[in-house]
Parts: structure tokens; sequence; C-alpha cells
């Protein structure tokens, strides 16, 4: 039985990926190791808590005796590493907070994986560590055609990012994931260690945090509250179905190259202000109102600080030599984003009032 341990499992995408690994992969033992911070939520795992091959670990990865007491009791043969502090808005406040978690705590990892991998007859044979970062440390790309032309390789411009862009990250929660993804390669030349790294683009879907744009708006939508848009809604992004995220992260967990790269991204490109007009009109129409009615919740506010115009992944590479894809696409994945959030409003609800941690704080309080 391999024995993986999840970072961040408890959150928006490492849920899905627990999930699927546990339903997959009955043979193996899946450790969800996550600090239960605001973004992480056990209810987002209630269908799998009882599964005899899932266990639930609460632990900071940046106290590296914990860490390396993981690996060594549950004799870890692979990482997955999602765990991160990833909004935006929250690194230009709170920078600190995001290097601690995002480079110090990848890097207790890092050395907790190296010494116990190390300490083994077999070494690092049979191993891997799995990093999972982000296309923002690439920065930003030219928008060539604001008009959405579709001539060309993109609606949007015909460069991407791929695997060997330059790292230019102009945030500071772009530049904490740089940073990380640097340490994980270093750790790979410097001792052996079998790494592999992908940046994906945004991801959408089910038991997202409501203070990511999606699922922000569509409980405003609900509440017939403000859509606050960051300056004129120009900003283009790549947008992946999380649980399309999640199977390309089994794929290459299980095929990808050691001390490779991979990007995960959509092919799908949109500006922010058509995503926050698509979802009025599908949120309009699945609540039986009329179709478009709630536009008038729009509100343009000041751009975010360095703010970065053009996101755009190429996932050529996966595609070809792993064969990977998306298998929805965006039309498909927002209608049956928009129709979970209004099917789940208890759960929305919690989040949003703050309920859930309270409960956690309680729970944990006295172990």
């Amino acid at each position: 039985m391999k024995t993986i341990i999840i970072t961040g499992g408890a959150g928006f995408i490492g849920s899905h990926v627990v999930r699927l690994f546990v339903e997959k992969y009955p043979e193996y033992k899946i450790i969800n190791v996550d600090k239960l911070t605001y973004a992480g939520n056990l209810a987002n795992l209630k269908d799998i808590e009882d599964r005899p091959n899932y266990e639930f670990v609460k632990a900071d990865i940046c106290d590296f005796d914990k860490m390396y007491e993981l690996m060594q009791t549950r004799k870890a043969d692979g990482i997955i590493h999602l765990a991160a502090e990833s909004h935006v808005d929250r690194s230009i406040k709170d920078p600190f907070t995001f290097a601690q978690t995002n480079v110090l705590g990848t890097l207790s990892l890092l050395q907790a994986a190296k010494l116990y991998w190390e300490s083994l007859p077999e070494g690092y044979e049979g191993k891997r560590f799995y990093h999972i970062s982000t296309d923002e440390v690439y920065g930003a790309l030219e928008l060539t055609k604001p008009e959405g032309d579709k001539d060309g390789r993109g609606p949007y411009g015909d460069e991407f990012f791929v695997e060997t862009t330059k790292y230019t990250p102009h945030s500071p929660y772009s530049a904490s994931k740089a940073s990380s993804d640097h340490f994980v390669r270093a750790f790979h030349d410097t001792y052996g260690m079998p790494t592999i790294v992908t940046n994906c683009s945004n991801n959408y879907g089910p038991y997202q945090f409501p203070e990511k744009l999606i699922p922000l708006f569509i409980n405003n939508i609900r509440h017939r509250k403000p859509l606050p848009v960051y300056g004129k809604g120009e900003n283009v992004r790549d947008w992946l179905y999380v649980v399309d995220h999640a199977r390309a992260i089994d794929t290459i967990f299980h095929k990808g190259r050691i001390a490779d790269t991979y990007n995960i991204g959509g092919f799908n490109e949109w500006k922010n202000i058509d995503i926050v007009r698509t979802l009025i009109r599908v949120t309009d129409r699945l609540l039986g109102r009329e179709e478009g009615a709630d536009m008038d919740l729009i509100t343009y506010v000041t751009d975010r600080a360095g703010h970065d115009l053009r996101y755009a992944i190429d996932s050529t590479k996966l595609k070809r030599e792993l064969g990977w894809e998306p298998s929805l696409q965006f039309e498909e994945g927002i209608e049956k984003t928009v129709r979970w959030y209004l099917d789940n409003q208890d759960w929305l609800d919690n989040v949003t009032s703050g309920d859930y941690q309270q409960y956690y704080e309680k729970m944990y309080a006295n172990r």
C-alpha cells in the first residue's frame, strides 16, 4: 500500500484531489494534512471522511518537527503539496503570511521528506514530491486582441505561458509561489529529490471559498448585492474546471517525468466582465428570475494594485506527452458550478458566516 500525503486537502482544489485519490485508489492510504485556516473546511469531504483508506491530520506545514514525524510515522511514499495562501488581495495587505506559508512551509516539507527518504534503504526510489503552483509566477501577457478576435492562436493574443517562460511575478502572492517553485527545483538539483512542479490557470467549481470571483458573485447575485468589478473588467484569465485539474494532478503524479514542469490550463480565456455577465444570466435563470435582470448589480471599483492584464496557459505539452485535456467547456462547467452553489446554500451560508471556523476551533481546542 502506498501512502500519499496531500497538504491543503481541506481546501478548494485539495478536497477534489483527496476525493479523487481516495475513491480511485483504495489500495493507497491518503493522509490529508491541513491547518484548517479560513479556507480549509472538512465539510468539503463529508462524503469520504469514513473511508478506510483516508485519514485527516490537523497540522501546520510550517511545523518542521510535525512534518518530519508524519513522514516517519505514516511512512510516506509521496507528497502532493497544495497547501498555500492564494488570495492576491490578502497578499497585498499581509505579504509576511504568504512568505511564511508558501515559502517556509514548502521548505519545511521538502526538508522533512529529504531526511526521511534518505534514511530508507531504497532512498528516493519510488518516491515523489509533487508541488502545485500557479500561472501567476510567469507575470502577464499582452492583450493584443482586445475585442476577443478568434483568428490566430488565442482570442486575446497569440502569446501563451509555456513551461520555459521566464518567471516575472508581480504580486506578493505570485512572488511567494515563485520562490517555493525554486526551492522545489533546487532540492532536485542539489539532493536528487524526485520532484515535479505544475503551474495551473484559474480554477472554478464546487467548494471554492467565496472570496474568489465566481462563488462570491453567485452569492451576491443570490442576495442582490453589488458585484465589484476591478477597473473596467478588461483583465483576461484562463479558466479550468477544478475536477479537470484534479484529473491532471492524478495523471502527472503517476506518469509525469521527474524534475519536469507541466502547465495545466483550459485554453479557455475570458474577460472578467464577460465572466460576470455570464454568471448573472445563468444565476438569474436558475433562480427563476428574468435572465439578465441583475445586470445593474455590476459596480466598477478602483483597480487592484499591480493587476496583471492577461494570463493564458499553453498545456500542449501535457496533452502531447501524458494524454490529458479538459473535459468540460466553460459554458457547461459554469452551469454545473452555479447549480452546485444554489443547491448547497447551507454550505455557502456556513462558510460566509464563519460558523465552520468556530466549530473546528472547539473541536481541536484540547487535542
